[in-house]
């Protein structure tokens, strides 16, 4: 699901052969300036998402077993996107307030289905608070975190990185703050995850070569 402003293509002449090069810029972009990461000792790899998008709900259990072999040296968090808009800014509360109350694989799923399939509204605590009855262990203890400074902290963080990763368009994945990958650039979205193998493989020597 993309927005119409593409991602620039970075100059990777100095840093591939040539013969690799057209493939390269045809399967992923690099930011510049890159971004650091929560955990300078670990490779990061973000998906931005949205629950509106169907593209997100076909890649999420792609990405879901790939993200259960990644080796120690790699961590994984997924972002919500939000664009400044008040749809998204709720369904990505929703995300956090599930992820902090630890009650993100009991719904994840069911919030593609209920907003793709069943045209339900969770974007406001109304609609979330009487959606959530009877599919979580403790609703007080989900609503609590879904209006929880923590939350609030949360989707702030979440705006910023989009914007500073320069996310136009969603299900994409960004390996190290630097490599930024998709299904339009990779071709799909298995293509995606075997892409960011190579360049989680390809942040791993340039960490070691410093």
């Amino acid at each position: 699901m993309k927005r119409r402003d593409a991602l620039k293509l970075a100059s990777l002449a100095l840093t591939l052969p040539a013969a690799s090069l057209a493939r390269a810029q045809a399967s992923f972009t690099v930011l510049n300036p890159p971004q650091p990461g929560d955990d300078p000792n670990r490779i990061e790899v973000i998906e931005f998402f949205h629950y509106g998008c169907p593209h997100c709900r076909d890649f999420d259990p792609l990405i879901s077993d790939w993200k259960k072999k990644l080796p120690a040296d790699v961590a994984f968090r997924a972002v919500p996107a939000i664009w400044n808009n008040a749809q998204l800014t709720g369904l990505a509360r929703l995300y956090y307030a599930a992820e902090v109350s630890e009650q993100l694989d009991a719904i994840h799923a069911a919030v593609f289905v209920a907003v793709q399939d069943e045209k339900r509204p969770l974007f406001t605590e109304e609609q979330v608070r009487e959606w959530i009855s009877g599919k979580v262990a403790d609703p007080a203890k989900f609503m609590d975190a879904y209006k929880s400074f923590g939350v609030n902290s949360m989707l702030q963080r979440a705006d910023q990185l989009a914007r500073a990763m320069k996310i136009q368009g969603v299900p994409t994945v960004v390996i190290d703050g630097k490599y930024v990958t998709s299904a339009s650039l990779s071709g799909s979205h298995q293509n995606t995850l075997k892409v960011a193998d190579e360049l989680i493989a390809r942040a791993r020597q340039e960490r070691g070569a410093k």
